[in-house]
């Protein structure tokens, strides 16, 4: 039988699977530990499960009030989920994604929310919109290759969608690099980047997403990473500097 363990200020060190899988001696791996710890108060909800009891960690599944919410959504009202993965594969099919869902519909239940809405993607960064279906969600809305699922408790209809990140985006003129620390390797990135800006001589405008509030209103619907040119929209999930390399070369000849 599996075991759900819910993580917290107190035992977050001892599951660093939450920490983005860096590693914990890297500086970035303490930085995403504060940025959660600054969550808390927020009602941020993280749980781990395991196959059974002598199992190592196999899926993890984080998520918010949706007032908190750090993506371009609007959520107010109900349980919003930020991350869900069950890994590897082989961990796979085995019902542990939907026991973390159903965590996460137990929780919005007991706080008399109207339901529980996710954002999955295309370009997967955790569990696609696949597991959720299956679940009973459905898809509100789509944009930038991501969905808005949801699923409503007692036939409510939601209010709840997507922000306008074209607007947010179409008055950013030149370069803007916006981020969270939410993603310890996109907050890593953003340094390496420095150095080939610099190379580059470009003028670029990085600016961090402190709260909840900024993220909602974020150039991308994911939120924790944008890179943007003239209200183009280059990159929107974490990059390597190759890649980041590549895009500067394709901009600039």
């Amino acid at each position: 039988m599996h075991q759900i363990i819910r993580v917290d200020e107190k035992n977050l060190t001892d599951y660093p699977q939450v920490i983005c899988f860096i590693n914990p001696n890297n500086k970035y791996f303490r930085l995403k530990i504060d940025w959660l710890k600054n969550r808390f108060s927020e009602g941020l909800n993280m749980k781990v499960i395991k196959p059974d009891q002598a199992g190592k960690v196999a899926g993890y599944i984080e998520y918010v009030p949706g007032e908190f919410a750090w993506r371009a959504v609007n959520a107010l009202d109900y349980m919003f989920i930020h991350c869900l993965w069950v890994y590897p594969n082989n961990n796979k099919k085995k019902g542990l994604g939907s026991a973390l869902l159903e965590e996460a519909e137990s929780d919005a239940r007991n706080a008399k929310m109207k339901g529980v809405a996710v954002v999955s993607s295309d370009g997967a960064f955790m569990a696609n919109r696949d597991l959720f279906l299956k679940n009973g969600y459905t898809v509100k809305e789509e944009m930038e290759k991501c969905q808005l699922l949801v699923k409503n408790f007692k036939g409510e209809q939601p209010a709840l969608g997507f922000n306008n990140t074209a607007d947010a985006r179409s008055n950013l003129k030149g370069w803007h690099m916006v981020y969270s620390s939410q993603c310890p390797w996109v907050a890593r990135f953003v340094e390496e980047a420095k150095p080939l800006i610099k190379k580059h001589q470009l003028d670029m405008n990085i600016r961090e997403l402190t709260t909840a509030r900024e993220a909602q209103q974020a150039p991308s619907v994911y939120a924790v990473f944008n890179l943007i040119r003239d209200g183009k929209l280059l990159a929107d999930r974490y990059i390597s500097t190759t890649r980041f390399e590549n895009i500067l070369k394709k901009e600039l000849k």
